[in-house]
């Protein structure tokens, strides 16, 4: 569910970071936060409790260029990558307009993947939200490392829709930004179809997507892109730690944080 204020004409777009722990969805995060410009991304947040050293989920706010007249944010989330956190991820999931699968391609942990993906679809459909319908981007992350899982078994154990995938090592930036492109790619033409009333063309459609199609040329009909704003140098990490004492103080702090992106008035 994008947030979004009339009155700043601002936009913004969450896209939610899911996987196992440990398989790089903080990394992504940090290595986006180094090297965005300045004025393009916000603090790097952290919401953790005073009982567990484990952090919730990190928060990075992105300017990423116009639609129409709207300034556009992408809030990029994590959630926190073991299984028995689960209420926090499923209050990291609400209102998401996209997901990135952050997958670990390590072999020891082909389980761990499959189990946090059937904790994704069981979590939506607890929000009464069909994962089909939801835009979706598979990153097959660690692929510097040896002893893989082969990308064509994680197609068929993860993505038999053929999805988009990327192949990464967000340690050393690869893939993070093809896959966030990916993703905005998927989750804008929703964002535009609720907002503006653009029909999607049938391709727009995750839902749709059956299998890979081999796409013939065809002229494109020219809308506004969104860029991220690079900075060549590499930023030190900034991180913002938030402590709270219970769930529902972090489901209120997240609320609190969206209003916040588009300056729209708290509760």
């Amino acid at each position: 569910m994008a947030y979004i204020n009339y009155t700043t004409k601002t936009l913004a777009i969450k896209i939610v970071y899911y996987g196992p722990g440990l398989s790089g969805k903080t990394t992504n995060l940090r290595f986006i936060y180094s090297k965005m410009d300045e004025d393009s991304r916000g603090d790097l947040i952290c919401l953790e409790t005073d009982i567990e050293r484990t952090i919730f989920f990190d928060l990075l706010p992105v300017k990423a260029g116009m639609i129409r007249d709207f300034k556009i944010h992408f809030q990029l989330m994590t959630v926190p990558g073991q299984v028995f956190y689960e209420a926090s991820r499923k209050s990291v999931l609400k209102g998401a307009d996209g997901v990135i699968f952050v997958a670990d391609s390590q072999i020891p942990l082909i389980d761990a993947n499959l189990e946090n993906f059937d904790g994704l679809r069981k979590n939506f459909l607890e929000q009464n939200v069909d994962l089909n319908f939801v835009p979706l981007v598979f990153q097959y992350n660690k692929r510097d490392l040896e002893n893989l899982i082969p990308v064509e078994t994680f197609n068929n154990l993860l993505n038999p829709r053929g999805l988009p995938h990327i192949e990464s090592s967000a340690i050393n930036g690869v893939g993070v930004f093809e896959s966030l492109r990916e993703i905005a790619k998927l989750a804008v033409p929703i964002v535009r179809e609720k907002v503006f009333g653009e029909k999607r063309k049938p391709e727009e459609r995750p839902e749709e997507r059956e299998k890979p199609e081999i796409k013939k040329e065809e002229k494109k009909e020219k809308k506004e892109e969104l860029e991220f704003a690079f900075d060549e140098k590499i930023a030190s990490i900034k991180i913002t730690k938030v402590k709270f004492k219970s769930q529902k103080d972090i489901e209120n702090e997240l609320d609190s944080l969206a209003q916040d992106f588009t300056g729209s008035p708290k509760k």
